[in-house]
């Protein structure tokens, strides 16, 4: 089942849930020293559970620029599948594109694009339609 990002009646795809939680994961461990939501509250706790309420949107996006920007320091061997059981690994492994160079540009949509642009892209559609962003299943 492929879940997204929905703005309004706008869908934004990303994958599966597993591949969309390793993006969270990785943030959680790399990022928050394993303390979900402790750093990065907006993204981690309110979008992750479900939904980011519009007044929020502005603090999610300077949130998604940190995590971005933070994320070019790890190699993409750093990526994390689950933050609840760090054995797992990717089912891909690390057959990976040679385009990824770190973890800021690790995650890619199953149709190609830069997870972080996409996530970028639904939070700024939901700021200029003054609407919620949620995390939704298709």
């Amino acid at each position: 089942m492929a879940v997204g990002f929905k703005v309004g009646y706008y869908w934004f795809q990303v994958g599966t849930s597993d591949f969309l939680h390793s993006f969270f994961s990785t943030i959680c461990i790399r990022l928050e020293h394993g303390k979900w939501g402790r750093v990065y509250p907006k993204l981690m706790g309110e979008l992750y559970q479900g939904c980011l309420k519009n007044q929020d949107v502005n603090e999610g996006l300077e949130e998604l620029r940190k995590v971005r920007k933070e994320l070019k320091n790890f190699p993409s061997s750093d990526v994390i599948w689950d933050a609840e059981d760090l054995s797992l690994t990717p089912p891909w492994g690390n057959n990976i594109s040679s385009d990824i160079t770190d973890l800021s540009n690790y995650f890619v949509t199953s149709d190609g694009r830069d997870l972080i642009s996409v996530l970028s892209e639904a939070m700024n559609e939901a700021k200029e339609m003054q609407c919620d962003i949620e995390i939704d299943n298709l």
